[in-house]
């Protein structure tokens, strides 16, 4: 079973060890995007992501997409810009094994805990157009806000993490 605020305690400690600079905000419980966009302090130059993971038909391999609040999301479209054919939904129940923690908690973040690099970050390349980006910290009910470069350039290599950006014209 995961505890959200350990693990958010976790990923916390991991931000603060490397020194990241972020900004942490508490707030009420915000299960989906709608609930995030309305969070007070998600302002016009923060990109708060619309999350989701994705699995090959086998549940083999995995990615991570993030994708701008008002982009919409087709299956067949991401699965052809990233070259992989019958993406779908990654099953709810592999979310604690994989990233350790919950649907509507569902953040890169999370790949604090995959070890074993088994999940691909993709990205739609347009969410790096504001200054500023957030995420949960792996528990619905705080925020980390970013500037965009600390967490390109730094959070994401200390996590080993590789990205492929695509541009929004080629996921429709």
């Amino acid at each position: 079973m995961i505890d959200p605020q350990s693990t958010r305690k976790e990923i916390l400690s991991f931000l603060d060890e490397h020194a990241f600079p972020y900004e942490l905000y508490e707030h009420a419980q915000a299960n989906t995007l709608e609930d995030c966009l309305k969070l007070p302090f998600i302002t016009g130059d923060i990109t708060i992501c619309k999350n989701i993971l994705l699995c090959n038909r086998q549940k083999t391999d995995f990615y991570l997409m993030l994708l701008r609040p008002s982009s919409q999301f087709h299956t067949a479209a991401v699965s052809k810009a990233l070259g992989v054919s019958r993406l779908s939904f990654a099953p709810s129940a592999l979310l604690p094994e994989l990233l350790h923690l919950t649907a509507g908690s569902v953040s890169p973040l999370g790949l604090y805990y995959d070890s074993e690099h088994r999940i691909s970050l993709c990205y739609e390349k347009e969410i790096q157009d504001t200054p500023r980006i957030a995420f949960h910290p792996c528990d619905n009910t705080a925020t980390v806000v970013f500037s965009q470069s600390i967490f390109w350039e730094k959070v994401l290599p200390t996590l080993a993490v590789c990205a492929k950006g695509i541009a929004a014209a080629e996921l429709g």
